[in-house]
C-alpha cells in the first residue's frame, strides 16, 4: 500500500486538520469531527445536515458552504458517523426553521441519523425531516443496504435543495422538493479496480487486470456483474442502458453527472462522458446542464459513474443558483 498518509489509524483526523487549513471559511470541530459553514445558520433559515464514511471526498464535507450544506459530519473510512455527532449538528445549525437530513441509503447511515434525529427532537425540541437518497440502479439489495444505494444524486440532491434553503423556503418545502429530485434520479457505476482502505492495507475486492466491475458500490460492494474488460464506448453503453430502461428521461430536460471514482484522470472522464453523450442524444433525452469530475469518489478506485436527473425549470434555477463550497462554485 502506499498513500500520502502517516498512520492509517489518524487518517480522518489530520484530513480534517488540512481541510481547516485549507478552508479558513469553514468551521472544523475536529472532537466531533463535523465541519460547519464559518457563519452561524440565519435566523429562519432551514439547516441542511448530510454526512457519511470518509474516503468519498468532496462529498460531503466538501459540500459544505453557500448554496448547500450548512454541516457535514464525518465518520471514519467508509463507517457511518455516530448518533452523536449528528444530533451536535443538528443542535448547532438550528435557527429555528429546523433541520433536515440528507442520508445515503446505508444501513448504519439510515439508523445513525433516524436516531440523532429522535434525540434531538426529544431533547432540543427541534423538528427534523430526513431524506434517504436511494438512485443506484445496479442491485436491488446489497451488502450494506436494504434497498437501493445511495449514491451520485445525493450530490444533485444538496445543490438543488441547498438552493431552495437559501431562498428562505420552509421545512416541508425542502424536503417535498428532497423526496422530488430523489426519485427522479438515476445512477449506476462501474470500477477498473478495487479501493484500498488505509486501516486495511490491501484492496477491498480481488479484480484481474482483464476484467472490470459493473454496478460496483462506493465502498466496494460488488455490483451486478464481473465481465470482460472494455472500450469507453461499450462501458458507456452499459452504464447508459440500464438507467435508461429504469426510468424514462425523455420529453424533458435533464442534468448528467460524469462521475469519477477518484482514481481515474480527468482526461478519461471527459472521454467518458463523450461517450455518454453520444448514447443519450440518440435515445432523445436533452442534457440541459453537465457536471464531470470527481465527486462522490470511493478513494482511490479507478472507474466511474453516471447519473441522470429528470428536471424542470424550477430545478435548473435552483441548480443554476450560486453555491462556494470547496468542491462547487459558481455564481459568485
Amino acid at each position: 500500500m502506499k498513500k500520502l498518509i502517516n498512520d492509517p489509524s489518524n487518517v480522518l483526523a489530520e484530513s480534517l486538520v488540512g481541510v481547516a487549513a485549507a478552508h479558513p471559511e469553514l468551521t472544523v470541530d475536529h472532537f466531533n469531527r463535523i465541519i460547519y459553514r464559518g457563519e452561524k445558520t440565519r435566523a429562519g433559515k432551514v439547516g441542511l445536515i448530510s454526512g457519511g464514511g470518509s474516503g468519498h471526498e468532496p462529498l460531503h464535507g466538501g459540500f459544505v458552504g453557500l448554496g448547500m450544506l450548512d454541516a457535514a459530519c464525518a465518520g471514519e473510512v467508509f463507517t457511518s458517523p455516530t448518533p452523536d455527532q449528528m444530533q451536535e449538528a443538528t443542535k448547532v445549525v438550528d435557527s429555528g426553521a429546523g433541520v433536515l437530513h440528507i442520508v445515503k441509503n446505508y444501513t448504519g447511515d439510515v439508523m445513525n441519523f433516524e436516531m440523532a434525529a429522535e434525540l434531538a427532537e426529544a431533547e432540543s425540541g427541534i423538528k427534523v425531516e430526513s431524506v434517504v437518497t436511494n438512485d443506484d440502479v445496479a442491485v436491488e439489495d446489497s451488502t450494506w443496504t436494504a434497498g437501493r444505494r445511495g449514491v451520485g444524486v445525493t450530490v444533485l440532491l444538496e445543490k438543488i435543495v441547498g438552493a431552495a434553503a437559501e431562498e428562505g423556503r420552509d421545512l416541508t418545502s425542502v424536503a417535498d422538493l428532497a423526496r422530488r429530485v430523489n426519485a427522479a434520479g438515476r445512477s449506476m457505476g462501474m470500477a477498473l479496480t478495487s479501493c484500498t482502505v488505509p486501516s486495511a492495507g490491501k484492496p477491498t475486492f480481488d479484480l484481474p487486470d482483464d476484467m472490470m466491475e459493473m454496478g460496483v458500490g462506493i465502498h466496494g460492494e460488488p455490483g451486478r456483474h464481473r465481465v470482460p474488460l472494455a472500450g469507453a464506448a461499450e462501458i458507456a453503453r452499459q452504464l447508459v442502458e440500464p438507467i435508461l430502461a429504469d426510468l424514462d428521461f425523455t420529453g424533458g430536460p435533464n442534468i448528467v453527472m460524469l462521475n469519477g471514482m477518484g482514481g481515474s484522470p480527468l482526461i478519461e472522464l471527459y472521454l467518458m462522458y463523450g461517450e455518454v453523450k453520444k448514447l443519450l442524444d440518440a435515445a432523445g433525452v436533452e442534457v440541459a446542464r453537465n457536471l464531470v469530475g470527481n465527486y462522490i469518489t470511493s478513494l482511490d478506485m479507478a472507474g466511474c459513474s453516471v447519473t441522470l436527473l429528470k428536471a424542470d425549470d424550477e430545478i435548473l434555477t435552483l441548480w443554476d443558483a450560486p453555491v462556494n463550497t470547496a468542491g462547487l462554485r459558481w455564481g459568485v
